[in-house]
């Protein structure tokens, strides 16, 4: 398979974010303080968090589609025109699903 080395990034970055979300989820489990001058901070922080989760979550899709693509034979096809999505593109962003040209 020719995207051997992109594949195995997406995978080890698939873990991170995972790992990331898993931990993101145990912080929103933990609760709130009692205290309410602390509760306005925790409230901050869990949509700092929450904005975190979203992010994760997104590129953690993008990921399952760059995989399914690899799988498929299709990876380096832009998803909107059928063009070859350039190795150098591909490198940068290994979870795009367009080319350069596309994505402008």
């Amino acid at each position: 398979m020719p995207f051997q080395e992109l594949k195995r990034r997406l995978l080890s970055r698939k873990l991170e974010l995972e790992r990331q979300v898993a931990a993101i989820e145990r912080d929103f489990a933990m609760g709130r303080s009692a205290d309410f001058s602390e509760q306005a901070q925790e409230r901050e922080n869990e949509e700092v968090l929450n904005a975190l989760e979203q992010k994760d979550r997104l590129e953690l899709q993008q990921i399952e589609r760059a995989l399914a693509r690899i799988e498929q034979g299709t990876y380096d096809q832009c998803a909107r025109c059928g063009d070859n999505i350039n190795v150098e593109r591909l490198n940068i962003i290994p979870f795009t699903e367009r080319c350069i040209k596309c994505a402008k």
